[in-house]
């Protein structure tokens, strides 16, 4: 007589409660996934291979908002080596590197696209 009907009702269906109370969580975690983790993962491996084919003359863009020239890339190290300003020479960390720069030709200048 204690007990109200809705804890009564609560033990039979078990296995339909349990999917209903996880059902949100999953939609939730696939959200996340799909418009946060697997973009992001996507973006760091760009940027790896990025890291990878950088040689020697990229001009580049620092973390810090630099740009240099890169002028000694060195295997097996975190190091590059880039030129800041005429015989100014730093070694930086691969991974400060944020973007390498194409060049700009003449006559894509005035173009839009």
């Amino acid at each position: 007589m204690l007990i109200s009907p809705a804890y009564a009702q609560d033990a039979a269906g078990g296995g339909l409660a349990l999917i209903t109370q996880l059902a949100p969580l999953i939609l939730i975690f696939a959200v996340f996934y799909f418009l946060l983790i697997r973009p992001q993962q996507k973006k760091q491996k760009e940027h790896r291979e990025m890291l990878k084919q950088l040689k020697r003359g990229d001009r580049v863009l620092t973390a810090g908002g630099i740009f240099a020239k890169v002028t000694t890339v060195k295997e097996g190290v975190d190091e590059v080596e880039v030129e800041i300003a005429p015989n100014v020479r730093v070694s930086v960390l691969r991974q400060t590197i944020g973007d390498v720069l194409k060049p700009v030709g003449a006559n894509d200048a005035g173009t839009k696209t």
